[in-house]
């Protein structure tokens, strides 16, 4: 971490006048991360998760700049720093495994002070969020899956959203699985990239969208590494890997102390189109795909006696994020599900939990006018931001699966050029999205659009 301090984010109180009850839907990181920040503007949250367990599935977690930010900002220094690792840099390299160019991510961090870069265990980050959410008063219901959505409003009269205002209430009703509906001031749809809220709020099927591309995504115990001269600085000197290969790349990095090895190799889509988007995978097909490779990710390979795929889809712009009766929103992959390759889609999915709970600090009632304006506000700082970066990963799978030859030369000299250019394949070096993406506060962000609507509406009474 670099010098510099980020002050933790105190609770508001509130009275009853303008306390919201929040309603939340799904208990992935994007969904905890907006419980959190709810929770410290001051209002009540139910957290409802259709799974049987709270529970985050997956394998390591690379937090940015810009979104260690947001989580110092929750006061979660203390509690994540007992399971960070901590690399040094990333290096780019060729599928032989020439090193291409490296990044330095304290020199990088510097220039975004008290920001860091920090590998996890997803599992870990997620209970450090789940812990903090209860912490400040949240309330987390398994076994409580969503199905439909009732706004009270006066408009959309004959929708399956529902049309009116009970006992002079304005806000939306849940109705779970089990028939239980449960009402809320505003529900929060974060029910990740498959989500029924999405299609809900559409009023139609929107599925999401495949990329070509899949995910193998491998944990691998250090002992064995260790013992292979060849492997052991991976695990003794924490570093962030890619191998850049024709239609193809690979990461790894360590995880929990040096215990684990996260690796995850993303190659074509070789999927049923319309089967399971996550599957057991082939071990000898995976290796096969890899031959020709730098021999460590052979002998990394190796070692790994089971794995499993996932097809990597992706989200296309909503037109509108939120219900016009200012009782409803989305975020998180719902919204803006984007390609992991620029370790961005968790850090989107906090950012979004950020700015909506900043916005919701600055309601004085629970009015619809009220609830409105902060959604519009919120959605005016998230829009345009997270398209960018769902454009930027598409753009990140080309340039890492170029074909040897004139334009993979060429993204390899941009690489290496100093000061590099924009549109360069390290895109956290980009001189242009770098300091967009990492330099990201999502409190100035806020008070800014804020800012902006208040001079508006002063000049509009003119």
């Amino acid at each position: 971490m670099q010098s510099g301090y980020i002050t933790p984010k105190q609770k508001i109180v509130r009275g009853d006048d303008t306390k919201l009850k929040v309603i939340i839907v799904g208990a992935g990181l994007g969904g905890l991360g907006a419980a959190i920040s709810i929770l410290l503007a001051g209002h009540d949250v139910l957290v409802l998760e259709g799974a049987s367990e709270i529970a985050e599935v997956g394998a390591g977690i690379q937090i940015l700049p810009n979104s260690s930010r947001v989580l110092q900002q929750w006061g979660m220094l203390n509690s994540l720093s007992r399971y960070a690792t901590r690399p040094k840099c990333v290096n780019m390299l060729s599928w032989k495994g020439t090193l291409i160019s490296s990044l330095d991510f304290a020199s990088s961090a510097a220039q975004y002070p008290g920001t860091f870069y920090w590998d996890f265990h997803r599992a870990n980050l997620h209970t450090c969020l789940l812990e903090r959410a209860v912490e400040l008063g949240a309330e987390v219901r398994c076994k409580a899956r969503v199905v439909g959505v009732r706004a009270d409003s006066d408009s959309d009269s004959n929708s399956n959203l529902g049309s009116q205002v009970v006992g002079g209430r304005d806000g939306a009703t849940v109705v779970l699985e089990s028939s239980e509906e449960i009402w809320g001031d505003l529900v929060v749809g974060a029910d990740g990239i498959n989500s029924r809220l999405r299609e809900l709020l559409l009023k139609r099927a929107d599925p999401p969208t495949p990329t070509g591309d899949l995910a193998y995504r491998l944990l691998l115990s250090t002992s064995s590494m260790l013992a292979d001269p060849d492997l052991a600085p991976l695990v003794t000197d924490p570093q962030v890997n890619y191998w850049l290969g024709p239609d193809a790349h690979a990461v790894n990095y360590v995880l929990k102390g040096g215990e684990l090895f996260n690796m995850v190799l993303l190659v074509p889509d070789d999927m049923p189109a319309d089967g399971a988007s996550t599957l057991e995978g082939n071990v000898v097909e995976m290796r096969k795909l890899y031959e020709g490779w730098d021999p460590r990710i052979g002998k990394l390979l190796g070692l790994c006696e089971s794995v499993y795929k996932w097809r990597l889809c992706i989200r296309g712009p909503m037109d509108r994020w939120s219900h016009e009766s200012g009782a409803w929103t989305m975020l998180g992959d719902a919204v803006h599900a984007t390609l992991p390759y620029l370790a961005s889609g968790a850090g989107m999915s906090l950012e979004d939990g950020a700015v909506l709970g900043e916005c919701l600090s600055r309601i004085s009632s629970k009015s619809r006018p009220s609830k409105r304006h902060a959604l519009k506000i919120y959605e005016e700082c998230r829009k345009e931001r997270t398209e960018m970066v769902v454009q930027r990963g598409n753009l990140q799978q080309y340039l890492y699966h170029l074909h040897d030859g004139p334009e993979q030369e060429e993204r390899d000299r941009m690489m290496r050029m100093v000061p590099t250019p924009k549109g360069e394949a390290l895109a956290w070096r980009d001189p242009e999205l770098a300091p967009r993406l990492l330099g990201y506060d999502a409190l100035r962000d806020v008070d800014e659009h804020w800012t902006k609507e208040e001079k508006v509406a002063v000049q509009c009474r003119l």
